[in-house]
């Protein structure tokens, strides 16, 4: 596993293109099988979703919102126009179902390492964005390689962030375990493990935080197969059994 430094990305730059320069010069060139795991981020400003605040006009609710929660009301504006429910609201605090299905904080809108006065969203379609990725890199470089968006959510019943999987493309997001014995001959029966995401959290070491500028990591060793979506990842509202 290797993360990549990169230059910084400017809005509507070809991700591709930029993504395997960067690569190149690193002195890493892919393999087929390889995973390649991107920061949600530059894939959101090369795709034109970064929005300045001051061009955001906070709708009524958006203001009530902001008032219970103490937030900025153009950024409660983006939260909302991102979410389909407000899932808990308090002081300091804003969860919300994303349109694309993730529980997350924010409604995944981020400011940090956005610029001043500036938001990121998420990509609108983040397996779209993997796919568009996966098919750079092959034309670029000849072989087949995983590609993972990954993004940092907190989880409800743990202590702070790791990084999760919100798009992929060329690889299966979960591995079913069930069936198999285990080395005393058990047979599993709910061993359903979320590689993708374990992916993303590998990675999200690596890629770190604040003005670290790796949002590339080159993944060897473990060999990605088969077509999946990211949305395979979240777990419908009628099964979570914790709301």
């Amino acid at each position: 596993m290797k993360a990549v430094p990169c230059g910084r990305l400017r809005p509507g730059q070809d991700l591709g293109a930029w993504a395997s320069e960067a690569l190149e010069r690193s002195g890493l060139r892919p393999q087929d099988g390889d995973v390649l795991v991107v920061a949600h981020k530059v894939v959101s400003v090369a795709e034109g979703r970064l929005v300045r605040l001051e061009e955001v006009q906070p709708s009524a609710a958006a203001v009530r919102l902001a008032q219970e929660t103490g937030k900025d009301p153009r950024l409660v504006e983006l939260v909302l126009r991102e979410s389909v429910e407000v899932v808990r609201a308090r002081p300091g605090l804003l969860i919300t179902r994303h349109r694309l299905g993730f529980v997350c904080a924010n409604g995944g809108v981020d400011r940090s390492n956005a610029g001043l006065g500036c938001a990121v969203l998420l990509p609108a379609d983040p397996d779209a964005s993997a796919r568009r990725l996966r098919e750079a890199l092959r034309a670029r470089f000849g072989c087949q390689v995983g590609v993972v968006v990954a993004d940092t959510h907190g989880r409800a019943h743990r202590e702070g962030a790791v990084g999760v999987c919100v798009g992929l493309a060329g690889l299966q997001p979960l591995q079913d375990h069930r069936g198999r014995r285990d080395l005393y001959g058990y047979i599993l029966t709910s061993s359903v493990e979320a590689v993708a995401d374990e992916l993303a959290s590998a990675a999200t070491l690596l890629m770190g935080q604040a003005d670290e500028n790796r949002p590339l990591v080159l993944v060897r060793g473990w060999r990605a197969w088969g077509e999946g979506s990211a949305r395979a990842l979240v777990r419908p509202p009628e099964r979570d059994l914790f709301r």
